[in-house]
């Protein structure tokens, strides 16, 4: 077999699925704070199913339940704390206008 052809074979490497995170006695529900903020990122936004490692239903529910938590005022739409960059930039220009 040339060269050429060999490039466009395909490793033979096994694929091994990771464990969900999702334990199977965990109950997804608005209410298990615990399980959902593990789903949402610090500016407050829910993670892909692609970082989260979640199956399409899981994810589905998930999303379902921080929705309804949200609407529910157990969780914030936006996470109200200021980003480091904005921070340092303020400073910076307090130091200037003085």
């Amino acid at each position: 077999m040339d060269k050429s052809k060999r490039l466009f074979l395909k490793s033979k490497q096994s694929f091994r699925r990771s464990l969900s995170p999702i334990q199977s006695g965990d109950r997804i529900d608005y209410k298990n704070m615990s399980l959902l903020d593990r789903f949402i990122s610090q500016q407050g936004k829910i993670l892909s199913r692609r970082v989260s490692r979640l199956t399409l239903k899981q994810q589905r529910l998930i999303t379902i339940a921080i929705k309804q938590a949200r609407i529910l005022s157990l969780l914030p739409f936006v996470n109200s704390l200021p980003f480091v960059n904005n921070e340092k930039k303020k400073t910076v220009l307090k130091k200037k206008k003085k």
